[in-house]
């Protein structure tokens, strides 16, 4: 796989893709960043501007397929075969699993994990008609936990883990090597689902064996490495970046 080949990162204009979008883009890579956030979109394309890095922003709504394979086609028009995909994008309501309407666990699942199905998918036709390529899916922490009001959510990142071996399994002989990173309590906006932010950071503190909170760049470094030379022989695994809060 060529190492500058383009990548493309979903959920670019957060926190965590950001950081991924702006390291792959130091790595040597043009980057493809998805978000439906035009401004946080905006600001990311500019820093990755501003380093010397090219950066392409589309407008997506992952909840929509065809968008997503026109994503991937834009992507390759202006950048060549496209290396690598990350499937970071997911959204997070909070709500008890009894209160939970049908139409809001579709969303959570449509997004979450629909939209890495189809975007693997799409990458993965490109990526083994042109020698192979990379594809990181971002799990969470909390499918080790279980974590209240957050059923859908957490539901979505299992499914994402058993996903990325089945394709692992499937796209290997494409060299096509899938692997998945699973966050721990990164801060980002995310913990506005929390009433008490302060006693919520005291509560990751108390439980990962490093008692520092972790950098999105951090995060950033190891999907560096599961898309980059020095990790040809690694697939089908699940690394778990979380300070030392679960370990597996």
């Amino acid at each position: 796989m060529n190492p500058h080949a383009a990548a493309l990162i979903t959920g670019a204009g957060g926190a965590l893709g950001r950081a991924t979008a702006l390291r792959l883009s130091a790595d040597g890579r043009p980057v493809a960043i998805l978000d439906v956030d035009e401004d946080n979109l905006a600001e990311t394309a500019r820093l990755i501007e501003e380093t010397g890095g090219a950066a392409l922003p589309l407008i997506v709504d992952l909840r929509d397929a065809q968008a997503i394979a026109d994503a991937i086609q834009r992507t390759i028009d202006r950048f060549g075969p496209l290396g690598v995909l990350v499937n970071n994008a997911a959204i997070y309501p909070s709500r008890p699993f009894l209160d939970v309407p049908i139409a809001e666990y579709d969303d959570v699942h449509a997004v979450n994990q629909r939209a890495y199905w189809i975007a693997a998918q799409c990458a993965a036709r490109r990526m083994a008609a042109t020698g192979g390529g990379a594809i990181v899916n971002l799990a969470s922490i909390t499918m080790h936990g279980g974590w209240s009001d957050l059923a859908a959510y957490v539901a979505t990142k299992g499914a994402i883990t058993s996903m990325t071996r089945a394709l692992a399994r499937e796209l290997g002989p494409m060299e096509i090597r899938v692997n998945c990173v699973s966050p721990g309590a990164f801060p980002t906006a995310a913990e506005t689902i929390h009433p008490d932010p302060d006693a919520y950071n005291r509560s990751v503190l108390a439980s990962q064996a490093l008692k520092r909170r972790g950098k999105p760049a951090e995060l950033a470094a190891v999907i560096s490495f599961l898309t980059g030379p020095d990790s040809t022989f690694v697939t089908g695994q699940c690394l778990e970046v979380n300070g030392g809060w679960v370990m597996a």
